[in-house]
């Protein structure tokens, strides 16, 4: 019994420190294990497979749309960055550098990729020449490197795993459909696989991806009322096409510039489902992207029948979820706290005298609630629990949002919410980018997005009080 104790006491409690509490989840659910390199950080298996079925998910709803994976090179010459000056500047404080290949100096310094846009673009310029080869809808699942000063498993690491979608099309209006309609595919799935409520919107132009025309954003709220940006959808306009002087000849035999979107997730969603659902006993996941969604735990396993039992059940339960038993030799009391610090969804217990009685306890993870069930409908009851698990993960993070979402009109009532209520702050903005650099510098604020679902707060900009133009929403983020 100590042994149990002392597992669950070496959690953090969020409340005292939130940021050691994240750490120790990442860590006892051996998500990570951080390396010899500075910032970077090995993937464990149970935290690959997490990102395994997010890229499982994801990769079915791209290539339902039309997408089809690529994989560009690792290393983009100097040269090849530079054509587009905006978007050389925006990465250039991150960019990490090969000077040397084996021993002898490179004529060229290559740049170990950030993002891929200009290797799509040398690319498109290869192979398109007429509007018969458009649009061209590719993907790909890579990792990049950021050189990060501060970073954090999975929020902010040096190398970290994504995937970059990059599409080209004839024209406007087909670019910027696709630009949504990939926002709305990472708001669903956010919603409705991760059970994590988002705030969709346009970034605001000091916000902007470097090279983009607009940058639209689905915004989720942490345990400790901090943002996370979840995904983002970038829309290019023919900047880039221009800049590396991609053309096709129209159907007139007209040479014209095509336009561009690119749009991505990353390991960083496993981040965001930490923050988003976990306790103070460890992880709690979605069942959507649980590497385990059943765990079957046979108490009094020395006693005739049960491990029998157990395996029966298994053997059933394979074809409707992913499903596991422990018949390690630890005690049932150690099992319920390590699957509960791994954050499986359910928990079904099973011993003599539930098989005396044709039954077994199934353990929500989210609440705790504990179910009996019969054997006989197991096939009907798990797929229905996995589901109110999911809604009732939802629910929960919706009311948390909506709990630490506030309402400002002027600097003053801005200020002393970010100071005192973490969260979201609604409030008025006049357009002034000088307004929103105080913001920042002196309520240490970032505008998170302009959302799509506008509300009239006030007619006066909350920072200047001059008239107002578009309701956003503030906050500190990650």
């Amino acid at each position: 019994m100590a042994k149990e104790k002392k597992f669950v006491e070496e959690i953090t409690p969020m409340e005292v420190d939130f940021a050691k509490w994240y750490t120790d989840v990442v860590k006892k659910a051996e998500l990570i294990e951080y390396t010899g390199v500075k910032g970077c950080v090995a993937l464990r298996p149970y935290g690959y497979a997490i990102w395994e079925n997010i890229q499982k998910i994801l990769d079915e709803k791209f290539k339902e749309l039309g997408h089809e994976n690529v994989c560009m090179p690792m290393f983009i010459p100097e040269s090849l960055l530079n054509k587009e000056k905006e978007h050389v500047e925006g990465f250039a404080p991150e960019v990490a550098w090969v000077t040397y290949g084996g021993s002898e100096k490179l004529e060229e310094r290559l740049c170990v990729r950030p993002t891929s846009e200009t290797l799509f673009c040398e690319h498109y310029k290869s192979i398109v020449h007429s509007y018969r080869d458009l649009p061209k809808l590719y993907n790909q699942w890579v990792s990049v490197v950021r050189w990060e000063k501060t970073t954090r498993p999975f929020l902010r690491t040096r190398e970290f795993w994504w995937q970059e979608g990059h599409t080209i099309h004839a024209t406007e209006e087909e670019a910027r459909q696709e630009t949504l309609q990939m926002l709305d595919v990472y708001a669903n799935f956010c919603e409705q696989q991760l059970a994590m409520p988002v705030i969709k919107g346009v970034k605001t132009e000091k916000e902007r991806f470097a090279g983009a025309e607009d940058t639209y954003t689905v915004e989720a709220l942490m345990h400790d009322g901090k943002a996370l940006q979840s995904a983002t959808s970038h829309y290019f306009g023919d900047g880039f096409a221009r800049a590396f002087d991609i053309q096709y000849t129209d159907k007139n035999n007209t040479l014209q510039y095509p336009f561009q979107t690119s749009w991505g997730c990353s390991t960083r969603l496993v981040g965001a489902i930490i923050m988003a659902h976990g306790d103070d006993r460890g992880l709690v996941l979605p069942p959507a992207v649980a590497p385990i969604q059943v765990i079957i735990v046979p108490v009094a396993a020395h006693k005739p029948g049960v491990l029998e039992a157990a395996a029966a059940v298994e053997a059933r339960l394979k074809p409707i979820c992913r499903v596991k038993t422990d018949t390690s030799d630890n005690t049932p009391g150690w099992k319920f706290a390590q699957y509960e610090m791994k954050g499986v969804p359910l928990r079904l217990e099973i011993g003599p005298r539930d098989l005396a009685e044709n039954q077994c306890v199934l353990v929500r993870r989210d609440n705790g609630e504990k179910i009996t069930v019969s054997l006989d409908e197991l096939e009907a009851k798990i797929p229905e629990l996995l589901e109110t698990v999911r809604q009732g993960l939802y629910d929960a993070a919706y009311a948390r949002r909506a709990k630490m979402t506030f309402s400002a009109k002027n600097f003053d009532e801005l200020k002393d919410i970010a100071d005192n209520k973490p969260g979201f702050i609604k409030a008025m903005w006049c357009g002034d980018r000088a307004c929103e650099e105080k913001l920042k510098e002196e309520a240490g604020v970032t505008s998170r997005c302009i959302p799509f679902e506008q509300e009239h707060i006030g007619d006066t900009c909350v920072c200047c009080g001059k008239p107002a133009t578009k309701m956003l929403y503030w906050g500190k983020a990650y």
